[in-house]
């Protein structure tokens, strides 16, 4: 064959340059693209092989071998696929963005479809000029008769291409790096990327580490196969201990006999896993076979709740595993990651397009042969087509936690508090969700019972009707849960995040439904009914407690009211408007830390007075003087330790003063 020269066919006016630097936002997906054109060249060749147009040696090995050596700067990967001849590197490599994979789909679409081919474009290759000053390649075809071809080049633009060199079908491609990739020639960098990009890739992957000390390991005989390559014969004696036998003579007992034993070259191992679960029919899974695949791929070793398996051959082809993580919402940031990947080969972390946004939460993998990718596999095309996979995928979430709420319920409420989030949050951001999930929304109440919406509001129609009391705070809020038990009402506890927004959406789904903080607004319920011959003197009271407070506080904006309360052991407490307390939250989250609530109104907060408590009466019999200065701001202090919590100055005068009072006692 005479050696042949020439510069490359490009197809575009200066589009190398912009492969190079351009195309792939990540220069280490060099090994994901080039190791999945191995995969493809394997791939064809067992089609062919199905197919009858290629005889299978026996008991054939396919593989990619990937070897880095550190001290020459260089990365080997090598196939033992079906190779390329001289008119095919013309075609499918001189050629920029050429498809082989394409070329080969179209030829040979109607005769079988066994395998799938993973590369759709022709780019993949060039990646390599992203990393290397110098590219080789040396292929084999597997046609009878053909003869191996190398070819070179240096920077990208020029090519030589002569006969070559290589024995055993298939093609080697070797990078020379330059200055500023050489980290990619480090054994353990490569394995982190291959593994990153390439987990999952139908054919055996296998790294190698030119530049290391070969490693070794002793096998027994019984163990040695044709594939090892012994380096030493090992012999063990037979062990043998003097016994006294039965009738109490020494005899030579044989322990352990003569062993042969050998040294051999440590066996690679791959790096990949050509068979993932999600490829599996759910039944084919054990529950521990998901743990470990949730372990490995996740490297978090906190067992997933549950998991939804898909699997969907039409309209479109996709596979994949869903896990449901246990979150410690007191440490963790609930943040999943959903792994995509394209007939295995990993694609990106959570591309929103796919996965519906408020399923991010979760952690899983997805496998879909059919996404609509652009040239660099790296973002998607087709938006029509890429909202038919969202929508199916929610859907399939809402089937599986609808169905285990219907006949599984003691586990549904067991992993309530911890899916709970996942669920609001997609009610929230997806309308067509929040409807298949409706009924299946659970709310735990004061005494840990589960109840779903409909529950709460016929179990508290009588006494507070379309009305649900919440928690937020078990400890702070714990005088009004008591205030409430002792009148028979009943709460539900919303002490995440999330549920703040998620009561606002369910009121604007439902007209007449209101969610009240337990702690808000006084209901009549925990009050007298006070006479009518009474009131006027209710009311001086109140405004007569009103000027003592405010002056020994010195608080001219806060509101004050005087009950008669059912409870008499309550001196004073703390209500917040549902209104207020909600703008002051939205303040919180949109970081307007700075701003007086007052500014939108009042602050919503009311100090409650019992006028049936005989501190509040000693108030109003003694209006002026230290003692009762110091009671007014000692009741206003318990209510609001009562509500949550003082500021660190009026916790200071909380202690002091206590500590006074206490010693007046003591007197």
């Amino acid at each position: 064959m005479a050696t042949k020269t020439g510069s490359l066919s490009i197809n575009s006016e200066n589009i190398f340059p912009i492969i190079k630097k351009w195309l792939y936002s990540d220069h280490d997906i060099f090994y994901r693209e080039l190791i999945s054109n191995g995969c493809d060249a394997i791939t064809k060749l067992k089609k062919l092989a199905l197919m009858g147009e290629y005889e299978e040696p026996d008991q054939a090995e396919y593989k990619i071998l990937v070897t880095v050596n550190s001290n020459d700067k260089t990365i080997t990967i090598t196939d033992n696929g079906l190779g390329m001849t001289a008119e095919e590197v013309d075609e499918y490599i001189n050629q920029i963005a050429f498809s082989g994979a394409q070329d080969f789909l179209e030829k040979y679409k109607d005769k079988a479809n066994e395998d799938q081919i993973i590369g759709h474009f022709g780019l993949g290759f060039y990646s390599a000029f992203m990393v290397a000053d110098k590219v080789t390649i040396d292929t084999l075809s597997y046609k009878e008769g053909a003869l191996p071809v190398h070819w070179e080049s240096e920077g990208g633009t020029e090519y030589e291409m002569s006969e070559g060199a290589k024995e055993g079908q298939g093609t080697k491609i070797t990078l020379y790096l330059n200055e500023d990739s050489v980290e990619f020639s480090n054994e353990y960098r490569a394995k982190e990327v291959i593994e990153k990009y390439c987990s999952f890739m139908p054919v055996p992957i296998y790294l190698e580490n030119a530049a290391a000390e070969p490693e070794y390991e002793t096998i027994e005989k019984d163990q040695l196969t044709e594939k090892d390559t012994i380096v030493e014969t090992i012999v063990e004696e037979a062990k043998t201990e003097e016994k006294e036998n039965e009738n109490g003579e020494k005899e030579v007992v044989e322990i352990s006999p003569a062993a042969e034993k050998y040294k051999i070259l440590k066996r690679p191992v791959p790096l990949n896993d050509v068979t993932p679960l999600w490829n599996k029919h759910p039944n084919e899974c054990t529950e521990e076979e998901y743990k470990e695949f949730y372990r490995k791929v996740f490297m978090d070793f906190k067992e997933p709740l549950f998991w939804i398996h898909l699997n969907m051959d039409y309209p479109f082809n996709l596979k994949g595993i869903l896990y449901f993580p246990k979150i410690n919402t007191e440490y963790d940031t609930i943040e999943g990651t959903i792994k995509l990947y394209n007939n295995q080969v990993f694609i990106a972390d959570n591309i929103k397009e796919v996965i519906p946004e408020y399923l991010l939460l979760l952690k899983g993998a997805i496998d879909c042969p059919d996404l609509p990718l652009n040239v660099s596999r790296s973002a998607l095309q087709n938006d029509g087509f890429v909202k038919k996979i969202s929508d199916y995928i929610s859907k399939k979430v809402a089937d599986k936690l609808s169905g285990m709420c219907k006949t599984d319920r003691e586990n549904y409420e067991k992993y309530w508090d911890d899916i709970s989030p996942f669920i609001k949050f997609g009610c929230i951001k997806d309308e067509k969700f929040s409807e298949k999930m409706n009924d299946y929304i659970l709310f735990k109440n004061l005494d840990g019972k589960y109840l779903t919406l409909k529950d709460c509001l016929e179990e508290n129609k009588e006494k507070h009707e379309n009305q649900i009391f919440y928690v937020t705070d078990e400890k702070e809020q714990s005088q009004y849960i008591n205030m409430f038990r002792k009148e028979g009402l009943d709460a539900v506890i919303l002490k995440h995040n999330i549920d703040s927004p998620f009561i606002s959406h369910l009121e604007q789904k439902n007209d007449k439904l209101k969610f009240l903080r337990i702690d808000g607004d006084l209901n009549d319920t925990f009050k007298e009914e006070v006479k009518e011959e009474d009131k006027e003197a209710v009311k001086a009271d109140t405004e007569k407690l009103e000027k003592v407070f405010k002056t020994a506080l010195s608080m001219d904006k806060l509101e004050i009211k005087a009950e008669k309360l059912k409870d008499e052991t309550t001196a004073s407490m703390i209500t917040v408007s549902e209104e207020s307390r909600r703008m002051q939250e939205m303040m919180k989250m949109y970081g307007m830390y700075g701003m007086d609530p007052s500014m939108f109104g009042s602050t919503g907060e009311t100090l409650i007075l019992n006028l049936n408590h005989p501190l509040v009466q000693y108030v109003l019999q003694h209006e002026e003087g230290e003692q009762t200065n110091k009671i007014c701001e000692q009741l206003y202090d318990l209510a609001c330790l009562g509500h949550g919590s003082l500021t660190p100055e009026r916790m200071t005068h909380f202690i002091q003063r206590s500590n006074e009072i206490m010693m007046i006692m003591a007197k």
